[in-house]
């Protein structure tokens, strides 16, 4: 279909809008430039040329089939636009609750945030934050990474049984770069390290060359649903910015569990260095988070 537009303003000439519901429905999808396009109502109608009553009406009926996703007022590519329905059901929701919380955590840290599912072997990453920040970070929403080789990936494994990360893997772990692990053995001994500093993990140049990546993982009551990475260049100081992923993560965690008063007991308690007593509040949490980091006992 040929777009045809008034000079370079990227807005449809409405003399020349197509007739049927599908060539409309594609004239919206096709205003999402690439995965990280937000858009609201607006906008679309702006760049579409379609009146704004027909973009409404389309574009709720695309967010209903998962085309589309809706946080407010912004609308972005949804599951089944990005390659991933019918994988999970809870993606979407998970995008959802997640949205305007990594969008923060990326804006706070002026990092690369990522959003990653676990499928099989490898993660997928679901949604990716960072503005201009995130080209140089060679990952897209919809694409797949060994779990093993990543920090969202590893903070995953790290909850599971060590049996389900056997039957996972069982066919070998292969190298990805110089500094990939490619040794079962050697993954579960990462994994116990992982668990050891309550859920935080971390990579330098496993998966990419020159790139570190924070993880930790969102939990619900049966185990991960998913998992959160800060990424950086070798040199990020990912131990001063983990404890804002940390706290992140557990606003997720809380939102996608309902609000459970017990889980969330639980979850905080998790966060807290070995030795420390129950009560302590979340601001002091992390100040020892921050410390442990910069003497660095999470290495």
């Amino acid at each position: 279909m040929t777009s045809v537009l008034n000079g370079d303003t990227g807005v449809r000439d409405r003399g020349t809008l197509p007739p049927s519901v599908v060539d409309r429905m594609t004239l919206i999808m096709e205003s999402f430039g690439d995965v990280h396009t937000r858009l609201t109502l607006e906008e679309i109608a702006g760049r579409t040329g379609l009146p704004r009553s027909t973009s409404h009406r389309i574009l709720e009926r695309l967010v209903k089939l998962a085309w589309l996703g809706r946080h407010g007022r912004v609308y972005c590519l949804g599951d089944r636009a990005l390659g991933l329905g019918g994988r999970e059901e809870g993606h979407t929701a998970l995008r959802s609750v997640a949205f305007p919380l990594l969008h923060a955590l990326a804006m706070r840290t002026d990092m690369v945030v990522h959003l990653a599912v676990l499928d099989g072997t490898d993660v997928v990453y679901v949604d990716k934050f960072g503005g201009r920040a995130a080209s140089s970070v060679p990952s897209v929403v919809g694409g797949h990474a060994p779990a093993w080789c990543t920090a969202a990936g590893k903070s995953i494994l790290a909850w599971l049984p060590a049996e389900q990360v056997d039957s996972r893997l069982q066919h070998g772990l292969h190298k990805r770069t110089t500094r990939s692990i490619d040794a079962l053995g050697v993954l579960h001994m990462e994994l116990n390290r992982i668990r050891n500093r309550h859920g935080l993990a971390f990579e330098r140049g496993e998966c990419f060359p020159n790139i570190a990546c924070a993880g930790m993982a969102v939990r619900g009551p049966d185990g991960p649903i998913a998992g959160v990475s800060l990424v950086g260049d070798a040199q990020a100081p990912l131990e001063r910015l983990a404890p804002l992923m940390v706290n992140t993560v557990h606003a997720i965690s809380e939102k996608m569990s309902g609000g459970s008063r017990q889980q969330h007991r639980l979850r905080h308690e998790s966060v807290l260095p070995v030795g420390a007593a129950r009560g302590v509040s979340a601001n002091e949490a992390l100040g020892r988070l921050v410390a442990m980091g910069e003497r660095g006992e999470w290495f």
